[in-house]
């Protein structure tokens, strides 16, 4: 949810010429409903973000469809949604830091079981992997 947040924010703010959709779901349910963790909303409300009104949902076959390009922020969750992708699935499936500039194979990290600095290091990762998505979408369109 905070890559959601913060890309929405940053895409409304930089980008405003692209039309973008953006949502987040995990490949798992455990925390379908829920809001985004505490902390995490608290460090991204310090930096101008609001995520408190997003709630968690789950992947849906229907994503693939719907959405031209689907980004995990880990490699067990790229092969998750390769293995849920249903065949000859549109949607481009990558890591969001692929965007980034920094390598390919970089993850963003779960902080859950971290501390503030490790909530800090991922809005960090979020914004820069944020930003360069969309100077990647924008110079995409740029060419079209």
């Amino acid at each position: 949810p905070t890559a959601e947040g913060v890309l929405r924010d940053i895409a409304a703010r930089e980008a405003p010429q692209l039309i973008t959709t953006v949502d987040s779901a995990g490949t798992a349910g455990y925390h379908v409903g829920e809001p985004p963790d505490p902390r995490s909303v608290a460090i991204a409300r310090e930096r101008g973000y609001e995520l408190s009104a997003l709630r968690a949902r789950q992947v849906s076959r229907s994503d693939f469809e719907q959405f031209d390009l689907m980004l995990a922020m880990d490699r067990a969750n790229l092969a998750a949604l390769r293995a849920l992708a249903p065949a000859r699935s549109p949607a481009r499936l990558a890591l969001f830091m692929h965007y980034a500039g920094v390598g390919a194979g970089d993850e963003v990290p779960d902080p859950y079981y971290g501390e503030r600095g490790d909530f800090e290091r991922v809005l960090d990762l979020v914004e820069q992997g944020g930003r360069a998505l969309l100077a990647h979408l924008s110079e995409q369109a740029r060419h079209r």
